[in-house]
């Protein structure tokens, strides 16, 4: 029996978005394609039309569960501290992590060919993740939205540097592990919050 027919009907879409994410850890999302995807499933390149009728649609049911996925690692290492600007820090170890194992971060999850995409559950996904890294922002004492919009962005931003210098190697000498650069974005990002508003 082919791979393609062990697949039930619902199970050809879960696998389809699971191979997703390993094209994306190994191959970028410049490269990200649907026929790159079947390939990985071990399926048929017209398999996964079946439920996706183009790279968009299946970029954006990944940009979904990444969504999901990386709230919820964040929440869950936000929650390892009492501190507010720790737990706003711990965000961008978190953020490293997921995207080193992952390879869906912003760019993939708020990629800019999704905007035109009808996609309610999405936006949902995308939404959530937003509003927790503003409710992280806003309870080290940011002023406003606007600077708690702009303190996630930046913690963020300096997350995301970390990690692609990581995948593109430039921490390869020394023996750094993903651990060492998600401590190193941990502490940078502790080191942008600054110190606690009086």
């Amino acid at each position: 029996m082919s791979a393609e027919r062990a697949y039930h009907h619902g199970d050809l879409r879960a696998a389809l978005i699971t191979a997703s994410f390993d094209v994306l850890a190994d191959c970028g999302l410049q490269r990200f394609s649907v026929a790159a995807v079947a390939r990985r499933a071990g399926v048929s390149s017209a398999a996964p039309y079946r439920h996706f009728p183009d790279r968009a649609h299946l970029l954006g049911a990944v940009s979904a569960a990444a969504a999901h996925d990386l709230r919820a690692e964040i929440i869950a290492a936000a929650a390892g501290h009492e501190n507010p600007r720790e737990r706003l820090a711990a965000l961008a170890g978190a953020y490293v992590r997921y995207v080193a194992r992952t390879g869906a971060g912003f760019p993939v999850i708020f990629a800019a060919e999704l905007y035109d995409v009808p996609d309610d559950a999405r936006r949902e996904q995308t939404r959530a993740l937003i509003t927790t890294l503003v409710d992280l922002a806003t309870a080290t004492g940011c002023p406003s939205y606007e600077a708690a919009i702009a303190l996630g962005e930046a913690t963020v931003a300096v997350a995301h540097g970390y990690v692609s210098l990581f995948t593109d190697g430039f921490f390869t000498h020394g023996g750094r592990t993903i651990d060492d650069i998600a401590a190193r974005a941990t502490a940078a990002a502790y080191a942008l919050i600054g110190p606690e508003q009086s």
